[in-house]
């Protein structure tokens, strides 16, 4: 199984960035999907989740109201549409897959992706 993920990039506090992450050589459709991004000298926290079944959300109090996670089981990608960015919000991102997940938990995540680079300048 791998996870592509692709989107990040420097943006100024306020705007917007879509991340994407694409899989192949799994059943997208059978796999809850999340995000957790990681900041410099930090560890890696949870943002979104999205179930497999029921496509229920959670999120971070952090990003909530800014951040919404979607999949698209048609295209085999999930995304990460990140609007009202925060200097704070910046660190790579990644996503992650759990098999049958109701909702991702780092210590439990199936598969995770490469990590793309979010920058939110001030």
């Amino acid at each position: 199984v791998q996870l592509q993920a692709s989107g990040g990039g420097l943006v100024q506090a306020g705007g917007s960035l879509r991340l994407s992450c694409a899989a192949s050589g799994a059943t997208f459709s059978s796999y809850g999907w999340g995000w957790f991004r990681q900041a410099p000298g930090k560890e890696r926290d949870f943002v979104a989740a999205i179930s497999w079944s029921s496509y229920s959300t959670n999120y971070a109090d952090s990003v909530k109201g800014r951040f919404t996670i979607s999949r698209d089981n048609a295209k085999n990608t999930v995304y990460l549409q990140m609007n009202s960015l925060k200097p704070e919000d910046t660190g790579v991102y990644y996503c992650a897959a759990k098999l049958f997940g109701r909702t991702v938990v780092a210590g439990t995540v199936d598969y995770w992706g490469q990590g793309t680079q979010v920058t939110v300048s001030s």
